[in-house]
């Protein structure tokens, strides 16, 4: 990485440009600069609105790029150690879903952990490629899928040899890391392309001592959301290729579905946040590290929370461990993680990034600060000392994963009736349901409902989780294949 060159922002210095110009807009979007909608410039500033602009040639096109947003997407793949990078403006669903339909045609085969965001499964209905699916272990003590060992990957790649590709989540939404490395070799090996939803990893990339990062591993793609961990704004996310991808082919993909009118406010949010990283990344994730790791400590002393981390590792289904993750099991005070997660926004004003059955997760980011740290440690020993109960009753929420029927395609487009979710047993699912977040699904269009995923279901509503994906809002009826 040439540190010179990444003291450069390309669309950030075009838009600083732009301002200074006189330029009368009778052009797109339609609020002028925010002099159409001062409500909107009341609330997001002169500035912000002033710079909501258009494509336009002193700005390159997203779509197309020669000149600024080509740099920019330069600089990042040189930043991140990827051959090409794509900026991203429409989240790292986006991302995703263009790096499975860059390798998986309808009737391809691609080889997947269960425990993958919904985007993945929206990816599969799209193009109609077939999931096979490696069986993620589970963690008893605290009822989360961690990663896939290397050797059942192994079994299903031998198992499958025309599959398209093998995707990996690098980590998992609680930090967990597989063995990356040799499960790009492995895919390579026979053939295959190897793809990375590092959608919580955009610090592997820039910190030390980290679990290693997909482009590093040697992987063919990485979706890397920036906006999470590496500070820029929501939805803003980037795609990285390695030396074996047709990058021009990828970009056609990326236009079928990405918007024709980028926002470059995320775009510029993109590349001050990939300039940020490049030069003070490794202080930064440091910085990051030392809270979290310090968080870690303080949670476990309380007593009865347990915030679990490096102490996960056992070389293969979890290989490796992200200790800015500060994800912690709650069911030790008689609470579930969404009980937990309610307690802390409603009672003590901190948003955590989610809690489920069993667990919260903290997200401790590049803009976190100690005495948050310290805040939210002692809310948890608060709420544990005020809401503490017996832990008896509580379901422990092992992951599932469901029969897969048929593929998601021919079952999201298949003839459905809808059924009140208690009816379901034995019946086809048609469509997606889960807790959100984190967004894994508990059912996909294809897979077979069962007495226990019915009951995980209907404790998850009661508990308070978000219940998503399915058309009826209130989660209440399961749309199943005729």
């Amino acid at each position: 990485m040439d540190l010179n060159e990444q003291k450069s922002a390309p669309i950030y210095e075009a838009l600083e440009r732009f301002r200074k110009g006189r330029i009368v807009p009778f052009d797109v979007p339609g609020h002028k600069r925010g002099r159409g909608n001062p409500e909107l410039v009341n609330l997001l500033g002169e500035k912000c609105v002033g710079l909501d602009v258009n494509s336009m040639k002193p700005l390159d096109n997203l779509g197309h790029p020669v000149s600024v947003i080509r740099k920019a997407e330069e600089l990042t793949a040189d930043a991140f150690g990827a051959a090409r990078a794509f900026l991203m403006v429409n989240g790292t669903t986006s991302s995703v879903q263009s790096m499975i339909l860059s390798v998986c045609r309808a009737g391809d085969k691609i080889i997947l952990p269960r425990n993958i965001h919904k985007s993945v499964i929206n990816a599969l209905v799209l193009c109609g490629a077939v999931p096979v699916y490696a069986e993620a272990k589970v963690n008893p003590k605290i009822g989360i899928a961690v990663g896939v060992e290397t050797g059942e990957m192994r079994r299903v790649i031998e198992a499958n040899p025309d599959a398209a590709a093998v995707f990996i989540n690098n980590p998992t939404y609680y930090g967990v890391c597989s063995n990356i490395k040799e499960i790009v070799e492995l895919a390579h090996t026979h053939g295959m392309k190897a793809l990375a939803d590092e959608a919580h990893g955009t610090h592997l990339y820039f910190g030390e001592n980290l679990p290693m990062s997909g482009m590093a591993a040697g992987a063919d793609m990485a979706a890397v959301s920036m906006h999470k961990s590496g500070g820029s704004l929501t939805q803003s996310s980037i795609l990285l290729c390695g030396p074996d991808m047709d990058a021009d082919y990828v970009r056609q993909i990326i236009n079928l579905t990405q918007t024709t009118s980028a926002s470059y406010l995320l775009l510029s949010s993109l590349d001050i946040s990939r300039r940020n990283l490049a030069l003070r990344g490794k202080e930064s994730f440091a910085k990051v590290t030392r809270m979290a790791e310090y968080a870690r400590t303080e949670i476990n002393g309380i007593g009865g929370y347990y915030a679990y981390g490096k102490d996960l590792i056992n070389g293969d289904s979890v290989f490796d461990y992200d200790v800015t993750k500060l994800s912690v099991y709650t069911q030790g005070i008689g609470l579930t993680g969404i009980e937990v997660y309610d307690l802390l926004r409603d009672e003590y004003d901190i948003q955590i990034e989610f809690g489920d059955i069993g667990n919260i997760l903290a997200y401790i980011s590049i803009g976190d600060r100690i005495q948050d740290i310290e805040r939210l440690v002692g809310a948890l020993e608060d709420i544990r000392h005020l809401y503490g109960k017996d832990t008896g009753g509580l379901y422990c929420g092992d992951f599932i994963q469901p029969e897969q029927v048929m593929t998601p395609q021919k079952a999201f487009y298949a003839k459905k009736k809808r059924l009140p979710i208690r009816e379901t047993a034995g019946a086809v699912c048609g469509e997606l349901i889960m807790c959100y977040p984190p967004g894994i699904p508990i059912l996909t269009p294809g897979e077979r409902i069962t007495e226990d995923i019915i009951e995980y279901i209907l404790y998850a509503k009661e508990k308070g989780c978000s219940l998503q994906g399915t058309m009826d809002v209130n989660a209440e009826y399961l749309q199943v294949i005729i």
